[in-house]
């Protein structure tokens, strides 16, 4: 396989990109160099929000494309290239129906900051890995910006214990488990596999030479973006039957086994006369 005519490569971060411990390693920002001096365009697509991404990829962050929120909002540092918020009138309709469920911990996620109901303070240490920016409300009256997308958290399994009651929404929203503890609602066209296409239309790169990797339900509108498309050894079954590929786990730097391959390819392919 060769892999030097791939221009954009996109990663997930949870489960893909980040370890168990929710890092990234030295040697991912060391190809990522490489990549950049190839031409290589790279794109952080993550169910976090934009400040989470930032904070983890705080090097390169001028450097990249941001997916946030699920396809929600796309950045390029202080632009934004896309913003599909959730319809206000639909926000109540969402917060009705989480308010008739048991053990789901809401969470609303804005642009600057998500926003808890006091319910969920005892989560506040779960959270703070993925929302470091947040403010304890009473009700969504209080939220004072668009809200992209609303998470809900189950300490032991969303998809058994929440997923069943909310996937009668998916007729109007985007509904996706994005991990084993969560489930994520948004607009529908509040996706990854969306965001991408438009980045790939901007920027005249087909899907022949596009990488992407993933491990979650919330990947898989992406991975088929890509004709690289690696699901992870680490990941959901669903995605490793999307993704036309598979490699190592996020622990055994999956990723980055993978883009070593690439920079050699795009290397000999210089050193061909």
């Amino acid at each position: 396989m060769n892999l030097s005519k791939v221009k954009l490569v996109v990663t997930d971060m949870d489960g893909t990109l980040l370890n168990s411990k929710h890092q990234v390693s030295p040697e991912f920002f060391k190809l990522f160099n490489k990549m950049t001096d190839h031409g290589v365009l790279f794109v952080a697509a993550s169910g976090r929000p934009h400040y989470s991404i930032t904070k983890k990829l705080n090097g390169i962050k001028n450097d990249i494309i941001i997916v946030s929120e699920n396809g929600g909002l796309v950045s390029k540092r202080d632009e934004t290239l896309l913003s599909t918020p959730i319809k206000t009138d639909k926000l109540s309709e969402i917060t009705a129906l989480i308010d008739s469920l048991e053990n789901a911990h809401p969470v609303f996620c804005g642009k600057t900051k998500a926003f808890i109901t006091k319910n969920s303070t005892a989560l506040s240490d779960v959270l703070t890995e993925y929302y470091p920016s947040f403010q304890i409300i009473e009700n969504i009256d209080e939220i004072n910006e668009d809200i992209y997308k609303v998470s809900l958290y189950h300490e032991e399994n969303s998809e058994k214990h929440i997923y069943p009651h909310v996937k009668h929404l998916e007729a109007h929203f985007k509904v996706k488990t994005s991990a084993r503890h969560w489930v994520d609602i948004s607009d529908n066209l509040a996706n990854k596999g969306h965001a991408i296409k438009l980045l790939q239309d901007s920027y005249q790169i087909s899907a022949e030479e596009t990488m992407v990797f993933g491990d979650y339900h919330n990947d898989i509108e992406m991975l088929k973006q890509g004709y690289f498309s690696y699901a992870m050894k680490n990941a959901h079954e669903v995605v490793k039957q999307t993704a036309r590929f598979e490699t190592k786990t996020n622990d055994e730097f999956g990723v980055e086994h993978i883009l070593q391959k690439l920079i050699i390819d795009k290397e000999e392919k210089i050193k061909i006369p």
